[in-house]
């Protein structure tokens, strides 16, 4: 691959490809940088500090100052995210879930989860039947249901169930947005079968569940249907949505493009077995090491390119000093290539373990969720 071809990314609601410039992308999408100060004001109104905010894993926003301005003035705001459900769930989809949560429990906020289900079936490429996103919508609901919502503030619904409850909301939307928006927003064309050009309508009716400020915590691949919203929003009544943008875990190969359902070998499930997650990271995990011993222990790694470190900063590790050790360890060629990935074997599956002992009692409170 050229040096011109690995500058070439496409971040999009369906797509994720290539080496992502962060910094290229808040130009082209529109959104803000998120400033040491407004990190510092997050950190305060939420009186605790989150690794994730610490080490910039969230890095864009839309209006966050405003949700602010609104919580200190008293008027509050809610939380809105969700999933669509193509297939079993990895670690690049449960880590927004694990920062909401943490938003949640900080400003004691209303939480709606979308799944969506409908748009998963129509989006023809996927080639699901809607017996198959109806499936994977649950156990799905069990895995997000398992990283421990409060239940008396987190409404969680299936687009193709809640959809009666919907839908006058949604041809409201529906009716202010043309053809020539959401061709331009997210690609569409002739071929597009109409169910598809309709759906960005029924994930913007979350934003205006409550005549609050909405705030979403998501991947930045998701801002398109914000962009549309903010749109139309003032002129229903209703604010424009704000949004806190996460960038992408690597997927275990390399640094382009994310974890896929539709490649394995880029992403560790969350019911992958602890034999299967070590075989994975073995075989695919990129690293940053040398390649030899001896050139290791001279030259040291590069932690900045070493996906297991890589997953272990963005997400597993909190504590900065063990992290922090680790990252100069691996520098001064003290720690080879295959012990951190031992550590990172290690801290992968008992995470994982713990998730799933959670789901596993999560089945028993679907109700509290989706009543």
């Amino acid at each position: 691959m050229s040096a011109e071809e690995e500058k070439e990314f496409v971040v999009t609601p369906w797509e994720v490809s290539g080496i992502v410039d962060y910094d290229k992308l808040i130009q082209e999408f529109g959104t803000e940088q998120i400033s040491d100060e407004l990190y510092a004001r997050l950190e305060r109104d939420a009186k605790g500090s989150h690794h994730m905010l610490r080490r910039r894993v969230f890095f864009s926003h839309r209006d966050l100052n405003q949700v602010l301005d609104d919580y200190e003035s008293g008027k509050g705001f809610f939380l809105y995210t969700g999933r669509g459900p193509s297939g079993r769930m990895h670690i690049g989809h449960i880590v927004a879930f694990y920062f909401t949560k943490w938003l949640q429990d900080r400003f004691k906020v209303n939480l709606y989860i979308q799944i969506t289900d409908d748009e998963k079936f129509l989006e023809e490429r996927r080639n699901l039947t809607l017996e198959d996103a109806h499936k994977w919508s649950l156990d799905n609901i069990l895995d997000i249901i398992a990283v421990g919502f409060d239940p008396d503030r987190t409404f969680i619904f299936r687009d193709t169930e809640f959809m009666g409850r919907m839908y006058n909301m949604a041809i409201k939307i529906a009716r202010r947005i043309n053809y020539s928006t959401v061709k331009a927003v997210f690609g569409f064309n002739l071929q597009t079968n109409i169910g598809m050009l309709f759906y960005p309508a029924v994930q913007i009716v979350p934003t205006m569940l409550e005549r609050k400020r909405c705030l979403i915590p998501a991947a930045i691949d998701q801002d398109p249907y914000w962009r549309v919203q903010r749109d139309v929003a003032e002129g229903m009544g209703y604010y424009k949505t704000a949004a806190i943008h996460s960038k992408f875990i690597p997927p275990l190969i390399g640094f382009q493009g994310k974890m896929s359902t539709s490649r394995p070998e880029t992403a560790i499930y969350l019911d992958d077995e602890p034999k299967i997650v070590a075989e994975k990271i073995y075989k695919y995990a990129f690293s940053g090491g040398q390649a030899t011993i001896e050139l290791h222990r001279k030259l040291g790694g590069n932690p900045d390119v070493d996906v297991p470190f890589q997953w272990l900063y963005m997400f597993l590790e909190e504590d900065d000093s063990k992290i922090e050790g680790i990252a100069e360890r691996y520098r001064r060629g003290e720690l080879l290539t295959g012990e951190l990935k031992e550590i990172f074997i290690e801290k992968l599956n008992q995470f994982l373990e713990k998730q799933r002992q959670r789901k596993d009692a999560a089945r028993d409170k679907t109700k509290l969720y989706m009543r």
